[in-house]
C-alpha cells in the first residue's frame, strides 16, 4: 500500500527558528513608536497573567500601544547611552527597564495613565512563590466547595471524588456516606507566607483567589521636552521584583510585533 503523503515526519532540526526575526521586529516597532506618541511609559507588573495584560492592551488600544517583551531588546531600542539613543533623553528611560516590565507608548498624559493603572487590579488564583494576602483555614465537619468562604446555605457539598486528592495534599479527610469530612480544622496558609504548589492547588480547589494583578508606572519620557520623570519610590519597586514569582516573557501578538 502506498505511503500517505499526509503523514510526513518533520524533524525539529529542520524547523526554522523565529527568535531573531521576532527580536528585530520588536526593536523596529519600538523605534517606530517613539516619535509617534508624546509619552513613553515604563511599567512593571505584579502577579503577571497573560489574559490580564491583554485586557490592559485592549483597554488602551484607542490611544496607546503596549509592549511586553525581552527587557534587553526594549532597553536597546531606547538607547543605552546618549550616543545611541534615537531621541534625546530616551536612554534615561531605558535605565528603568529591568525585571518584569514593559513599555506603553501613549497619547494619555501622565495623570490619566496613573489614574488608569491605579484602578485596574483584577484578582487571580495564586501561583507557587506568591505571598499569601490573608490566612485561609478549612473548618471542621463536612467540607463545601468554597471551604467556609460563603454561608453553607449558599454553598454545595464538596464532591466525594476530590477526597483522595485532598489526602494527597496533606488534608486529613475521610468519606462518610459519600460526604467529605474533616475531623478538625486545617490551616491551608498564613498571611504573609510564601505559598507552595500544594497550597496553591488547595486554594484553587476551594475557589480562593489571592493574586492581585497590578500595573505600576515606574517612569515616563516626554517627547516635547526630552525629559524623564520618575515615580516616587520607583527605585525601591524595581529592586523588589514580583514577590518571588517567576515571570516569563509574554507573546502579546506575533503579527503586530507587541511580543516577548
Amino acid at each position: 500500500m502506498p505511503r500517505s503523503k499526509r503523514a510526513k515526519v518533520v524533524h525539529l532540526t529542520k524547523t526554522q527558528k523565529k527568535g531573531k526575526e521576532l527580536t528585530l521586529r520588536l526593536y523596529a516597532n519600538i523605534r517606530e513608536c517613539i516619535p509617534q506618541y508624546p509619552y513613553t511609559y515604563v511599567f512593571s507588573v505584579e502577579n503577571m497573567r497573560n489574559n490580564h495584560l491583554k485586557d490592559v492592551r485592549s483597554q488602551l488600544a484607542n490611544d496607546s500601544r503596549v509592549f511586553f517583551g525581552k527587557t534587553r531588546v526594549m532597553a536597546k531600542a531606547l538607547g543605552d547611552s546618549p550616543s545611541t539613543e534615537p531621541y534625546p533623553g530616551t536612554s534615561l528611560l531605558a535605565a528603568h527597564i529591568n525585571g518584569p516590565c514593559g513599555l506603553i507608548f501613549s497619547q494619555r498624559d501622565p495623570q490619566s495613565m496613573l489614574d488608569y493603572v491605579s484602578t485596574f487590579h483584577p484578582i487571580s488564583y495564586a501561583r507557587a512563590g506568591t505571598v499569601a494576602s490573608y490566612s485561609f483555614t478549612l473548618p471542621s465537619g463536612m467540607l463545601y466547595t468554597r471551604g467556609g468562604e460563603i454561608p453553607i446555605t449558599e454553598d454545595l457539598p464538596l464532591a466525594h471524588s476530590l477526597e483522595p486528592t485532598l489526602r494527597k495534599l496533606g488534608v486529613p479527610t475521610r468519606l462518610e456516606k459519600g460526604r467529605v469530612i474533616l475531623d478538625e480544622e486545617f490551616q491551608v496558609c498564613k498571611e504573609g507566607e510564601v505559598l507552595g504548589s500544594g497550597q496553591t492547588t488547595l486554594l484553587k480547589m476551594f475557589g480562593v483567589a489571592m493574586a492581585k494583578f497590578g500595573v505600576e508606572v515606574r517612569a515616563w519620557w516626554i517627547k516635547e521636552t526630552g525629559t524623564v520623570e520618575v515615580v516616587e519610590g520607583a527605585a525601591q519597586m524595581n529592586q523588589k521584583g514580583n514577590s518571588g514569582e517567576r515571570i516569563r516573557d509574554v507573546e502579546m501578538d506575533r503579527e503586530d510585533g507587541d511580543l516577548g
